[in-house]
């Protein structure tokens, strides 16, 4: 049976906290923060209706958060250290970011003292909810000086859920850059007489991509005057077993490196739906139906192979960046697209392209951060499999990383995670708790005894604080997900 499933809205991500608190000033005082509220929220809104005017992932990362990530000097807002300094601190160098969050490969103790110890008095009564079920842990950085504010269970292997995509998506991002994109191409004989279409990977590949594949190939081959031509069709860049080892899923298709609109039967965009079985083989026979319609014919029904020896490209087709995918992917907790990111991974690091190779390939890449990996096990690139283990450290030290300006390369993390009741699978939740609202941009996790949320708050301080929350054996998912919320909520609402 299916697990649960996130539902995502259409809303595309608002504007990232760090950016917010930037422009704000935020400080602290229960007025500032009320005042802040609503005006974030109110911008979060104009913001929203002006992306959905342009449409969500167009450039992949957007070009005020490009910029910014490229330009700054610092993160957070006033306030970065624990005393009473007026100035905020600069930013620190990645030598002292990496100190911070204890690189050692030993950890980062929880914090005994200081900030803290306010943040105890808060969190602590939060996280003893009954909701959150017999396993839970968290972690809270300052983004702006690495230093842990608060940890309870921090180094703790426990199923992540969805919010592994945080570490699947910073890997594809390390390891193949936010301009990258997948191919997919169409390969002709010497003689002209066999077309291949290979498949690159993309799971985002849909119908005008194709008609625009079969227009160029059909001009390639009519000025080579060939009239008729075998298809076959490549999926030779993955490896392995077609299914994820939860089994035939409407959350998420065969694995396949040819594919068309994540082999969805309907006209669903994200969540559930039904699933072809043969992907590969649906994309080439509608290629083929295109091709025949820019009056080419194709003989006989499209086979499996790859392309001749002696073959040149004629017609290619790039996905959208990156960055673009990684957001997609955090913010509708795209399972497809996730582990598309893992094997484009592992192809990258010579990997074979499948669960095995993306394991070990994404792990690969998280070791170059510098976090600790202790009891960390990747085994899928979308959370779907409960053989996922990560600890709230990894997972708050990853959105740390994101969040450094010496990682620009990882700024889509941020901006694509769903923003507090406005988009992604945030956006029915925070609705009733205004304090939430439009501030707190967070991965959730669901499946069934797992609820998670990992992400970014900016409290009243100014501050930019990156949190994990995971929870185990709950049994009432919604009562969860409120617990989360309530303690995600309380970060921003600041120190009592």
């Amino acid at each position: 049976m299916a697990e649960p499933v996130e539902r995502p809205s259409t809303e595309p991500p608002g504007t990232p906290g760090g950016s917010l608190a930037a422009r704000l000033g935020v400080r602290g005082g229960a007025n500032n923060w009320q005042f802040t509220a609503v005006s974030a929220v109110a911008g979060l809104a104009l913001a929203a209706g002006a992306v959905l005017a342009a449409g969500p992932w167009d450039s992949g990362q957007r070009k005020a958060e490009r910029d910014r990530a490229a330009a700054a000097a610092r993160t957070g807002g006033a306030h970065h250290a624990s005393g009473d300094a007026e100035d905020p601190a600069p930013a620190p160098s990645a030598p002292a970011v990496l100190a911070a969050l204890g690189t050692t490969g030993t950890g980062t103790k929880d914090a005994p003292a200081g900030a803290a110890r306010d943040l105890r008095a808060v969190l602590d009564p939060l996280l003893r909810n009954d909701a959150l079920g017999d396993r839970r842990a968290a972690v809270v950085i300052d983004t702006a000086t690495g230093r842990r504010l608060y940890g309870k269970g921090a180094d703790a292997p426990m199923t992540p859920a969805s919010t592994v995509k945080i570490a699947t998506t910073v890997a594809a991002l390390s390891a193949l850059g936010p301009a990258h994109r997948i191919p997919t191409t169409v390969r002709v004989s010497e003689d002209l007489r066999t077309v291949t279409l290979v498949g690159g990977g993309d799971p985002t590949l849909d119908k005008a991509a194709l008609r625009a594949l079969a227009a160029g190939t059909a001009r390639a081959l009519k000025a080579g005057k060939a009239g008729s031509v075998r298809l076959r069709y490549d999926t030779s860049a993955y490896k392995g077993p077609t299914h994820h080892p939860i089994g035939p899923n409407e959350n998420i298709a065969p694995m396949s490196a040819l594919m068309v609109d994540e082999g969805r039967q309907d006209d669903s965009a994200k969540g559930p739906a039904p699933r072809t079985e043969d992907p590969a083989g649906d994309a080439a026979r509608t290629f083929a139906g295109l091709l025949d319609g820019a009056g080419v014919t194709t003989k006989g029904a499209p086979a499996p192979g790859r392309p001749a020896a002696k073959s040149r490209t004629v017609a290619a087709h790039l996905s959208a960046p990156l960055s673009g995918l990684v957001e997609r992917a955090l913010t509708n907790s795209d399972n497809d697209i996730a582990e598309a990111l893992a094997r484009q991974t592992a192809i990258a690091a010579g990997e074979p392209a499948d669960f095995k190779g993306g394991r070990r390939a994404v792990t690969a890449q998280l070791k170059k951060l510098r976090l600790s990996l202790k009891g960390v096990n990747i085994a899928d690139g979308s959370g779907l499999d409960r053989a996922d283990k990560v600890t709230a450290a990894l997972l708050a030290g990853l959105l740390a990383r994101a969040a450094d300006p010496a990682h620009p390369e990882l700024r889509p993390v941020l901006t694509g995670l769903p923003v507090a009741g406005f988009s992604g699978t945030l956006s029915g939740r925070y609705t009733t708790r205004a304090g939430g609202t439009g501030f707190i941009r967070a991965k959730t996790g669901t499946l069934t005894g797992v609820n998670s949320l990992a992400g970014t708050v900016v409290d009243t301080r100014g501050r930019l604080l990156s949190f994990a929350f995971l929870a185990s054996g709950t049994t009432a998912p919604a009562e969860a997900q409120a617990a989360l919320d309530k303690l995600a909520t309380a970060l921003g609402a600041g120190e009592r």
